[in-house]
């Protein structure tokens, strides 16, 4: 976990100022890419995905190194080699947890948030689940744990293989002849992200296309198809959280509802999209019908407001750079008292961001939960003071500023929905 932490603490910068090239590369294009609570709203959700890992919020049915140590079937040296055949083993294991991720109702709770943004940019790439609450897919790691590959090796290789697919989240690059029959490029993981009927649930591959093309899931990027991104149920908030969850609540909603029990059984194991009979006509949901001409959701703020939301940020950024250096310090009840608090931060000025009533009432439970956490250590925020005192008087007036920002924007300078999807009923 610390030396995760650690990592963390190089990456998070450098995949920021990625983005921040990729936006200015843009402006020079004239290709419009971001929009401003698009790229907030993803950030936040990269965020929330890091400290519930670092938290360990998950629940392993098997894990790897239980498969190494009782069920391995040979030893394989530690070489260069062995590091290939991971690679490869984790990006087959990567195709089919995507592909199950997409077509199975259950699973794609878990895969939704990335999907959810209706821009393609870098940005989207940390929209990452922090729904994933059993892991069980490692159990697809079997053929690495069978042959002995070392856990170590994988726990080295697996975070490599994780950051390698952030970089072909981008409009920015065409078609890179003769590796699109190699790697995943952008190109592919356009038609990926793409909610055209051509394009549906294609190109699970995460490094290497070749498994789509031998599995019957690959297509190519067709210059006469313009990739519309999205959910075809758009999510409707700028909430993370609230988008991790959106699809569960169906499920959970239509289990209740439906009389049949074999039906409440299956729901959770049909293709996705799949809803009980007795269910869907009388509980219709939305959907997008007409791709090519409905309007992305957005909401209008002042400029205060914008900067206030991206202010926010930069906060949540910095809370969370901290959290990651100070780690080791801390003990486990710490680890999650911080973690928690910066679930309730995202939580609220996202919520706000949609002009929601869960923006202050948020952040009044957050000022509740402050007092009460730092209370016991005499108003210090972490061991801040170590290092200036006049730090933790700036938190501190921070989190009273913000608690008061939050009641002034939604009662005198509220954001307001300005479009929503063109949807027809599911009839």
């Amino acid at each position: 976990m610390q030396a995760y932490a650690q990592v963390l603490l190089y990456a998070i910068p450098f995949f920021v100022l990625l983005i921040a090239a990729e936006h200015v590369i843009s402006v020079f294009k004239g290709v419009k890419i971001n929009r401003w609570f698009d790229v907030i709203s993803s950030l936040s959700s990269g965020i929330s995905n890091i400290v519930k890992d670092i938290l360990g919020l998950s629940i392993v049915i098997i894990s790897y190194g239980y498969m190494v140590d009782h069920w391995a079937i040979t030893r394989i040296e530690q070489s260069w080699l062995v590091y290939v055949l991971a690679f490869l083993g984790i990006d087959f294991a990567g195709y089919w947890t995507h592909r199950f991720s997409h077509e199975i109702n259950l699973f794609w709770n878990r895969h939704i948030i990335h999907h959810s943004s209706e821009e393609f940019n870098l940005s989207c790439a940390l929209r990452q689940s922090v729904s994933e609450i059993f892991a069980l897919f490692t159990i697809l790691y079997l053929p690495l744990a069978l042959l002995g590959v070392p856990q170590v090796v994988i726990a080295t290789i697996a975070p490599l293989h994780l950051f390698a697919q952030f970089w072909y989240h981008t409009r920015l690059i065409n078609k890179m002849g003769w590796l699109e029959h190699i790697i995943v490029t952008p190109s592919h993981h356009r038609v990926h992200h793409a909610i055209n009927p051509e394009y549906m649930d294609k190109n699970y591959g995460q490094i290497f296309i070749f498994w789509d093309k031998w599995f019957g899931t690959f297509q190519e990027e067709k210059k006469e198809i313009p990739p519309v991104y999205g959910v075809t149920r758009a999510v409707k908030t700028w909430n993370p959280w609230l988008i991790n969850f959106k699809h569960l609540w169906l499920l959970v909603l239509d289990f209740f509802r439906t009389k049949s029990w074999y039906d409440k059984i299956r729901i959770w194991f049909m293709p996705t999209g799949w809803r009980p009979e007795d269910v869907k006509d009388k509980y219709p949901v939305t959907y997008t019908k007409d791709i090519y001409h409905r309007t992305k959701y957005e909401t209008e703020a002042s400029l205060f407001f914008k900067s206030w939301s991206g202010f926010q940020l930069i906060m949540t950024l910095v809370f969370t750079l901290y959290f990651f250096m100070i780690i080791g310090d801390l003990s486990n009840t710490d680890i999650f008292l911080y973690g928690f608090f910066i679930f309730i931060q995202i939580f609220s000025y996202t919520s706000l961001m949609d002009g929601s009533w869960l923006g202050p009432g948020a952040e009044s439970l957050k000022i509740m939960y402050i007092v009460s956490v730092l209370y016991p250590k005499g108003f210090d925020w972490f061991g801040i003071t170590s290092y200036h005192y006049a730090l933790n008087i700036f938190i501190l007036l921070y989190f009273g500023v913000s608690f008061l920002m939050s009641l002034y924007f939604y009662f005198y300078d509220k954001p307001s929905i300005i479009s929503e999807q063109n949807h027809t009923a599911n009839a």
